[in-house]
């Protein structure tokens, strides 16, 4: 079988592996059927003539087709009476790099790249961001300015699990998307229990009720209260498979419901061998975004198991600083620096930690030895070689490990 690496495959032979999860099936929906979806759901009905719209797009690190979806609506727009001139974009890109112009034009398609302004976001430019108070949790709510500068929000993501936000997509365009580093800081360190320096209950993949980081971060959106929301179940192929649109907070919870309930995978027993695949491109565009296809392979095995994780890594480790937090001797060192001084990408590095420490995980990536050998992973050239060192009976295989919730 073919495994996705990066931008192409490794060819695998797991004859002793039972495949979690199936996404052959799933086909890309043509214009005219998206149309049609947008039909009962008009965007129409809500931007008036004269009207401004911005439009909230993932970064290269997110993959939902973002350019047909935004080729459609503006389009739909224009001929409502809508004013090009009146429409703009940003990307959502929180605290992750800022996204080339070579990337818009691939994410937006070059016509819209070139019809509709697109803006940048920065986190730390205080010159973009606006302070819209405090919750009741005492979050500081900053965020970018051209939210409140244009007559009508639209947000447009793809649904996947999050290691602590129960899902990505939805609310997270906007925070922490087109949120400051300050707000972002405040509530990703919800995901963390000061006092017993591990994660908070109640947080953690596909849950919402109780996650005090989803309830944050709607909390934070609804000052913004968008006007339409796209949310869209993305395929292998970086097509749109399924979509759900309208409303912002009831069409993400009904498309979050569904994925619940189709990727979700119970398995009667964890085993000793498990091999996972991110997905490829973008899934494992880095460690940080690879972690969480290895945090939900760690469901499936076996405590001091091996899990075997592809991730191509083509930029590295995501945060130039991230190795830092491996300095630390164990992860509960590296627990008390996050007590002492939380940074988001820290509890990323803690988490990575704790499954290095209960599994043995075998990278293989395009990862420099220095890097990985400073955070104590063991790694490959070779799956099947890799496979072939270790005595078992059968594993598991996640072809595409960030969309799988394994539950046991």
């Amino acid at each position: 079988m073919n495994l996705a690496y990066g931008k192409t495959f490794i060819d695998f032979e797991g004859s002793r592996f039972e495949i979690l999860g199936d996404f052959t099936s799933s086909k890309s929906l043509s214009d005219a059927e998206l149309n049609n979806i947008f039909d009962e759901k008009p965007i129409e009905d809500i931007v008036n003539s004269g009207e401004s719209v911005l439009f909230v797009v993932p970064d290269a690190t997110r993959q939902c087709a973002s350019g047909q979806i935004v080729n459609l609506l503006v389009r739909r727009l224009i001929a409502n009476g809508i004013m090009p001139f009146d429409m703009r974009i940003i990307f959502a890109t929180g605290i992750h790099r800022k996204v080339t112009d070579e990337e818009k034009a691939e994410l937006l398609s070059p016509f819209i790249f070139q019809r509709i302004k697109i803006l940048n976001h920065n986190p730390r430019d205080i010159s973009q961001l606006v302070k819209l108070g405090e919750t009741k949790r005492g979050t500081s709510i900053e965020l970018n300015k051209a939210l409140l500068e244009h007559d009508h929000i639209v947000t447009i993501g793809a649904i996947n699990w999050h290691y602590f936000a129960g899902f990505g997509g939805g609310r997270k365009l906007i925070c922490p998307g087109l949120a400051s580093n300050r707000t972002i800081n405040e509530t990703h360190k919800l995901a963390f229990d000061f006092d017993i320096k591990s994660r908070r209950e109640g947080v953690g993949t596909g849950l919402l009720a109780g996650n005090a980081v989803h309830e944050e971060f709607t909390k934070i959106v609804e000052k913004i209260n968008p006007s339409y929301s796209v949310n869209v179940f993305s395929n292998e192929d970086g097509g749109v498979s399924e979509i759900f649109c309208g409303n912002w907070k009831t069409s993400f919870e009904e498309a979050c419901a569904k994925f619940k309930l189709r990727n979700s995978v119970q398995i009667i027993e964890k085993k000793q061998v498990v091999v996972v695949s991110c997905g490829g491109f973008p899934a494992d565009i880095n460690l940080i975004q690879a972690h969480k296809a290895l945090e939900n392979a760690s469901l499936a095995c076996l405590d001091s198991g091996t899990i075997i994780l592809l991730a191509e890594c083509s930029e590295g480790l995501g945060r130039h600083d991230f190795l830092k937090w491996f300095e630390a001797a164990n992860s509960n060192k590296l627990a008390e620096m996050l007590v002492q001084k939380y940074q988001v990408n820290g509890q990323t590095a803690w988490s990575l930690m704790k499954k290095l420490e209960k599994f043995n995980v075998v990278l293989i990536s395009n990862l420099p030895e220095n890097e990985t050998r400073q955070m104590k992973i063991s790694t490959s050239k070779s799956l099947n070689e890799t496979v072939n060192k270790i005595e078992f009976v059968s594993g598991y295989i996640l072809p595409f490990g960030a969309k799988i919730q394994v539950t046991f």
